[in-house]
């Protein structure tokens, strides 16, 4: 914590913290992209290249029903620091390998394997230990910092990688990934995190059941006023929004004859909505609260995606791309916010990782299916009726406590979560 002096100017923790993270999140991202690569390299394979994004999504899903029991076991620090140095050691070990054994395409599997389960390892400990950096107050700010940071990175990812690719090769490449690992490991090393009030509570024993392992954090997530309906709402928001950037791409490139370059114009414009964000969601949510906010973004969404699929105008689409990542980051930032404010830090590993897992999930069957009724029914009907159902769904959150939720601290030893507030205290009904 900041010891008194409020605001993330004075934080020095967390800006070492934050600093550290964002190297890592760039190498992060240029891994992402390289190993696809460096597969096709070899193989010459799209079919190989494909495995590789398919492992990456199996084993994230999988990982997440367990990660969050170990970072509520461990010291988060520690973990953090080891994913880190584990990184490091797996991805720089590409080039040795290379050169004394040959390419080995097997072993880029279990690379892609062990590298994301040490991911989501890594960023589930991440979120958790936000609380602990920051005061209650700077709490939206430090999440919407970190964020804005996160998607530039995996905005700049794919550029650096291409790069780097093209200049030492996908193995050296993943090298020079794997030592921005090393930049984290040490960047933690000087952080020091604090102890949250409800830290006292006692760490999951040792022997716990694979059952309870996942169904801890869910139970609470489904007991909890405002984090079920902001689950069963999220999960159908990812279902819808996940394949919107493919029907940008599809618009862009069929239905209006534009070159690969003008896309990548579009995308480029459309990173100005997460800087944006990222700025606004900190005083947002201070003004308005977390209901109208998140709302507000989940109509955002549904207005940005309706107009992607009919606009004609690449200004227009390109507009609209900035405000759909605006609405995204302003949403993705209130929720972790939210999560991060009203569990016990002794849960919220466990909640963070039932939360990811149950609305991550239902992603890669939404893009299939927009995608697939894209092609039946052209882009701007299926982007009229996408944008529609995000717009019900921001209808639907007014019939729950989230239209007005102002949330309460975490709850103390022995009491239920069903204790927390879900709506603002009204002066009037105080008096």
């Amino acid at each position: 914590m900041t010891g008194g002096r409020t605001g993330l100017i004075h934080n020095r923790p967390f800006t070492v913290f934050w600093l550290g993270q964002a190297l890592s999140v760039l190498g992060g991202s240029v891994s992402m992209l390289a190993l696809p690569l460096l597969v096709l390299e070899v193989t010459g394979s799209l079919v190989g290249m494909g495995l590789i994004t398919a492992l990456s999504g199996v084993f994230a899903i999988a990982t997440g029903t367990f990660a969050g029991h170990v970072v509520d076991r461990v010291d988060r620090r520690r973990l953090m620091i080891g994913c880190d140095l584990a990184r490091a050691v797996l991805l720089g070990s590409v080039p040795l390998m290379w050169s004394f054994g040959g390419p080995r395409i097997w072993l880029l599997y279990v690379l892609t394997a062990l590298v994301t389960v040490l991911k989501t390892l890594f960023d589930v400990a991440y979120v958790s230990a936000v609380p602990s950096l920051v005061e209650p107050a700077d709490l939206a700010a430090a999440n919407g910092r970190l964020m804005g940071t996160f998607a530039l990175g995996t905005l700049l990812g794919p550029v650096v990688a291409g790069l780097l690719v093209s200049g030492v090769g996908g193995a050296w490449a993943l090298a020079l990934d794997g030592a921005s690992f090393l930049v984290s490991a040490v960047s933690l090393r000087w952080v020091r995190f604090g102890v949250r009030g409800d830290a006292a509570e006692p760490r999951p024993p040792g022997s716990t059941s694979l059952r309870e392992v996942f169904v801890v954090g869910f139970r609470f997530l489904w007991a909890h006023a405002l984090l079920r309906p902001l689950t069963v709402l999220l999960t159908l928001l990812t279902f819808v929004t996940v394949g919107a950037t493919d029907l940008l791409i599809f618009r862009l490139q069929n239905d209006l004859d534009r070159d690969p370059a003008t896309v990548g114009y579009v995308i480029a414009v459309s990173g100005i909505g997460v800087v944006c964000a990222s700025f606004a969601a900190g005083p947002l949510r201070r003004a308005l609260g977390f209901g109208p906010c998140w709302l507000g973004a989940v109509a955002l969404i549904g207005v940005s995606v309706a107009a992607i699929g009919v606009g004609r105008s690449v200004p227009l689409i390109a507009a609209m791309a900035a405000l759909l990542l605006f609405g995204l980051t302003l949403g993705g930032i209130c929720s972790m916010t939210l999560r991060q404010e009203v569990t016990p830090d002794h849960l919220l590993g466990r909640v963070t990782s039932a939360f990811w897992t149950v609305h991550n999930a239902s992603g890669p069957v939404g893009a299939a299916a927009l995608t697939a009724l894209a092609a039946r029914h052209g882009v701007p009907s299926t982007s009229l009726a996408a944008g529609g159902f995000c717009l019900l769904i921001a209808a639907s959150g007014l019939l729950t406590p989230l239209r007005s939720a102002r949330p309460a601290p975490p709850v103390g030893p022995g009491r239920s979560p069903r204790s927390y507030s879900a709506r603002p205290r009204d002066p009037v009904e105080e008096k």
